[in-house]
């Protein structure tokens, strides 16, 4: 008989169920190590938080920290995911953009959706509020990572400046002029490379490519053209279109580098990128996002794995040891 394939989603979906992306002994003996943090060191570790968040925060962008009195060494305590919405809207990557180095969120809503990111994030990027040619639909009209960010011709010169005096020093803040101005729905990208829609100019390739510092790829995701849309990237993993074909995920996982998934956020929807966003060490997704959603976006992006450089671990293991 003809032999069936299971469907990328249903295979996502059983890895993260079982955690198989997880059982590793190290993260075990993590787990195990918790409770004994928690019964025996907890005067000690809140100490130690709040000095090394006062301290270290500039040393690796990342969330929270526990002290491993076992290991005697530091271990980053992943924020993971946080579920949200804008005012009456589960589309909370229309209206804000997140990268390794800034974040943007609409101005003019809810002041709860602005607290949310700020209250994850202002320790350790900037959270900036703005508009996009008078409109709140930030996250459909900018694309950007950690190199730069890219605006549609609509931005006002108001906007601009706004944005160049918020975003830290290094970020390249750029309008250009392109007929597709949606450019969040036309592009898709990491700190390394980007997808685009096949239709833009060949000058906006190139400013892609300049601005932002990444190998660009004119490619669709399960047949669309607006990849922006239908996928999530960071630099440790991808969200896509629940209908893509295993051959297309590899296909564009080898393109990335990085391990994709199919998948959907916000109860079923096929729009990744509206649903939610996404850097290295949280995401943010919209409220309707199930339990199940919510396991394998923390999966496939690693959420429950950040870990500061080796080198950094040494530094607070040093200045802790010194300290206690």
């Amino acid at each position: 008989g003809k032999k069936i394939q299971p469907l990328a989603i249903e295979l996502s979906i059983i890895e993260s169920v079982f955690k198989l992306r997880e059982a590793q002994p190290s993260a075990i003996v993590d787990e195990m190590r918790k409770p004994l943090i928690d019964s025996y060191l907890r005067e000690p570790l809140l100490r130690c938080r709040r000095y090394l968040r006062r301290d270290l925060s500039s040393l690796s962008p990342g969330p929270d920290l526990r002290f491993d009195y076992l290991g005697q060494r530091f271990l980053s305590f992943s924020i993971m995911a946080t579920r949200l919405q804008f005012e009456n809207s589960c589309e909370v990557g229309v209206f804000s953009k997140l990268t390794n180095a800034y974040c943007l969120v609409a101005i003019g809503g809810s002041e709860n959706f602005y607290s949310v990111f700020e209250s994850e994030l202002a320790d350790v990027i900037p959270v900036v509020k703005t508009s996009i040619g008078g409109t709140r639909i930030i996250g459909r009209l900018c694309a950007g990572n950690k190199n730069g960010l890219l605006l549609p011709h609509t931005t006002t010169d108001q906007e601009l400046q706004q944005m160049r005096n918020s975003l830290p020093d290094q970020v390249v803040v750029q309008r250009i002029d392109e007929r597709l101005s949606a450019l969040g729905n036309c592009i898709a990208c990491n700190d390394h490379v980007a997808l685009t829609h096949t239709d833009l100019d060949k000058e906006t390739e190139e400013m892609i490519a300049d601005v932002l510092g990444v190998e660009v790829f004119r490619q669709t995701i399960a047949g669309n053209i607006l990849v922006g849309s239908y996928c999530a990237l960071s630099n440790r993993g991808g969200l896509v279109h629940p209908h893509t074909s295993i051959e297309d995920l590899d296909e564009l996982s080898t393109l990335l580098q990085v391990p994709l998934v199919a998948g959907t956020v916000n109860r079923g929807s096929e729009v990744i990128a509206a649903g939610m966003t996404v850097n290295d060490w949280t995401a943010f997704c919209g409220s309707d996002t199930t339990a199940t959603e919510l396991s394998v976006i923390e999966s496939v992006f690693k959420l429950r794995e950040a870990q500061p450089s080796a080198i950094v671990d040494e530094m607070r293991k040093s200045l802790i040891d010194s300290y206690v």
